[in-house]
């Protein structure tokens, strides 16, 4: 009889949270195994199958003991003998097509809640993923996934079966003998008190091991990425963190050998009072055979059923735990498809399919926090790195909910902290026209940007699209005109040509060659030594953030939007590279709406209307000339900021 599924395997996974099991979760969770209830019968019946061959072995030991032995009858012996090794052969045959059945409905299972879970995470906004850490996400696909399927797959077989093994030898230990089927049972209420008292000591250690496997893998992903390997190079911490790691990993080590240790002595235990029970059930068994009660096969049989029987016993006394555990992965599922869209599209949205390229802001205000109803709630999951919230020091400071975008991290003397990001912000875009966003740090350009694509919608007033306001516009047919270059490029860890291509599926060769010799790149990739299969490496970290811009705008000419977004950063660039991104900057907007946060004053000399904003509203407005008359923040950026740049 084997303990360790009993409690060690559960300890892993059990959690300080009681969910609450309603029918209508129920009946949701159970909605999942549905597609798959033929192969849910099917293994019923195996179940059935096998629970009945391994209750004739123990009958056949009886015969082999009372009957066959003493009356020496050889062709009987033979009979049972071979019955004896085609029952654990058969029933193995029935127990691996069980498993196959049941990883069918169990990966089945995996499969539609992981597309369920991704489809509704693409349909969320850009704020979702600002306050969602990314391990979160990945343990909901992964870990809480996994768990939930438990519940299908293995918790309610597993119930099932322990039942029915339950059931059927109690009654076959009954018709054998009722009195020593009474001891057997007396004995269990031992196992249950001693399982719950040792259970306790072994979830304490094992969840403590967790939370420090988490910190060290935690510190290993922050060490070992590539942003974080080149800051410890960096500063020449190389030592320091092997002595961090060294810490951590002792910790996780001294955990597993106190667990090691604690659980020898639980099974130990468990296996004391199993021998307590069986010494019993033997020692009045004997006693009745010597008093010519029953027969010693009969005793035999006794202790063969009494083993199955303690050990489904054990397992059906584990199911509500590991119930609980599937039902709460199951719920944290839910949580995800359940998730209000805050960016929904139109019951009947317009399509977009030709675009003039003219925009209105009326009266726009915008507000970052908004109910947290569209975040997911927070989760201590044991044993997960996104349960980590200080990596290298393991303190636990204050979680900031606030979001801000990276234009407005940093807060120059002039402050631009504020409650409303964008406040009554109005202005119109004429269709071909190019708009030069200027401001200080922090101003809100950035956020202005982000609401013309619809990663957020407005908190108060509208943004009209060739006179239709954009939430009744598809939201495919909207991302299809307008094109957005950020002063963050990113590049999947890919080909150039898979990059490339993103914005245009079908394209071809001819069409990538067009678009990379417009954006002044192509000459770069072909000297390459795998030209445009050349993989980028992590976020394009092998390419200088020249090469990844001009990428990114070759990328953007692939797609061909009537409507381009731009964030011109060039002030980390060498002269070279900036001078071939103004010039295919230059090609690209040309014939197409363009906003452009400006940077350089060959830019804003360019630029149809120039809009200046300050904490979040637009404090002037015109072309650099008029400005410059106004004498007002645009002079004091042009005189600081621009005319300084140029002449550098």
């Amino acid at each position: 009889m084997s303990f360790h599924g009993m409690g060690l395997g559960r300890l892993a996974r059990e959690t300080d949270e009681k969910p609450k099991i309603t029918r209508a979760l129920l009946k949701r969770v159970l909605s999942y195994a549905k597609p798959y209830w033929r192969r849910m019968i099917a293994m019923l019946m195996v179940i059935l199958a096998s629970t009945a061959i391994s209750m004739l072995s123990p009958l056949v030991l009886r015969d082999l003991i009372d009957r066959t032995i003493p009356a020496k009858d050889i062709q009987r012996l033979i009979w049972l003998s071979l019955a004896l090794l085609m029952l654990p052969i058969t029933q193995g045959a029935l127990n691996v097509f069980q498993r196959k059945l049941n990883a069918g409905v169990g990966e089945g299972v995996i499969y539609d809640l992981r597309i369920a879970l991704y489809s509704g995470l693409q349909r969320m906004s850009l704020r979702f993923f600002t306050n969602t850490k990314v391990g979160e996400l990945m343990s909901r696909l992964n870990n809480d996934v996994v768990g939930a399927q438990n519940a299908i797959s293995n918790t309610f077989v597993t119930i099932i079966t322990n039942l029915i093994q339950a059931v059927v030898v109690l009654s076959v230990m009954l018709t054998m003998e009722w009195r020593l089927t009474v001891i057997s049972v007396i004995v269990m209420p031992l196992f249950i008190f001693a399982s719950n008292k040792m259970a306790d000591r072994l979830r304490d250690i094992a969840h403590r091991q967790m939370e420090a496997n988490a910190q060290m893998n935690a510190m290993m992903n922050e060490t070992l990425n590539i942003g974080g390997a080149l800051l410890v190079k960096l500063f020449g911490r190389r030592q320091l963190e092997i002595e961090r790691m060294a810490g951590r990993a002792k910790v996780v080590a001294d955990l597993g050998v106190k667990r090691s240790y604690t659980g020898s002595m639980f099974i130990s235990v468990m296996m004391l009072l199993s021998a307590v029970g069986t010494a019993l059930v033997y020692g009045l068994g004997g006693y009745f055979v010597i008093i010519g009660t029953f027969t010693v096969g009969t005793i035999v049989a006794f202790g063969a059923y009494l083993g199955i029987l303690y050990g489904a016993l054990q397992s059906l006394s584990n199911a509500p735990v590991e119930f609980s555990t599937s039902i709460v992965s199951f719920e944290r599922v839910f949580e995800v498809i359940d998730l209000p869209v805050d960016i929904p599209e139109a019951d009947h949205p317009v399509v977009l399919d030709k675009c003039e390229g003219g925009i209105v802001f009326e009266d726009v205000t915008f507000k970052y926090e908004t109910g947290d109803e569209y975040l997911l709630s927070d989760v201590r999951r044991y044993g997960s790195m996104d349960s980590v919230t200080a990596v290298l020091s393991g303190g636990t400071p204050k979680n900031n909910k606030s979001e801000r975008t990276d234009e407005e991290a940093e807060q120059p003397t002039h402050h631009q902290a504020r409650g409303n990001a964008l406040e009554h912000v109005s202005f119109r875009v004429e269709p071909g026209s190019l708009v030069a966003l200027v401001g200080p740090s922090g101003a809100g350009k950035t956020t202005l940007t982000y609401l013309i694509p619809r990663l957020y919608d407005p908190t108060e007033g509208r943004i009209l699209l060739d006179g239709r306001d954009l939430r009744e516009l598809s939201l495919e047919s909207l991302s299809n005109q307008i094109g957005m270059v950020t002063q963050e490029t990113y590049l999947f860890h890919d080909t150039i040509r898979t990059n490339l291509v993103y914005a245009k599926l079908d394209a071809s060769q001819a069409d990538l060659e067009k678009a990379c010799r417009t954006a002044n790149i192509h000459n770069f990739i072909a000297n390459l030594p795998e030209g445009y299969d050349t993989i980028v490496g992590e976020r394009g970290y092998r390419l200088s953030g020249g090469e990844k811009q001009r990428l990114a705008l070759a990328r953007v000419l692939l797609k061909d939007p009537r409507i381009l977004v731009l964030d011109e950063a060039t002030s980390s660039l060498d002269s070279e590279s900036e001078a071939l991104i103004q010039e295919a900057m230059k090609v690209v907007m040309a014939r197409r709406t363009s906003i452009v946060i400006a940077h350089r004053l060959s830019t804003i000399l360019a630029a149809d209307q120039i809009l200046v904003i300050d904490r979040g509203q637009v404090l002037e407005r015109g072309t650099h000339a008029e400005l410059l008359e106004l004498n007002g923040l645009y002079t004091h950026l042009y005189n600081t900021q621009f005319k300084k740049g140029e002449e550098g």
